[in-house]
């Protein structure tokens, strides 16, 4: 598993209410990450993506596109623990 990472993920702008968590968990899930995806009561997205590096800071760089209708106006990435789930999954807002 040297090869792995962990990252947390915060992403601001116009991502709510455009499809960014059913986006993410669909991009994460074909990268075969494992982790989740919440909308914050502050209005951002928030994220943890685990697995192979490579996959990982592909999904990161997707974040900075997001779904057709969302703005992405920034994202910030911070190293996180390794998410204690099985697969992908889409969580209630927080």
């Amino acid at each position: 598993m040297n090869d792995t990472k962990a990252v947390n993920v915060t992403v601001s702008g116009k991502v709510q209410g455009v499809w960014y968590r059913a986006w993410t968990v669909e991009e994460a899930r074909s990268r075969g990450l494992v982790g989740w995806v919440r909308n914050r009561n502050d209005g951002t997205v928030e994220a943890v993506f685990a697995g192979p590096a490579g996959q990982v800071d592909d999904m990161v760089e997707a974040c900075r596109r997001g779904p057709k209708h969302a703005r992405v106006a920034g994202v910030a990435v911070a190293p996180a623990g390794y998410p204690s789930v099985d697969g992908f999954e889409q969580r209630a807002t927080y």
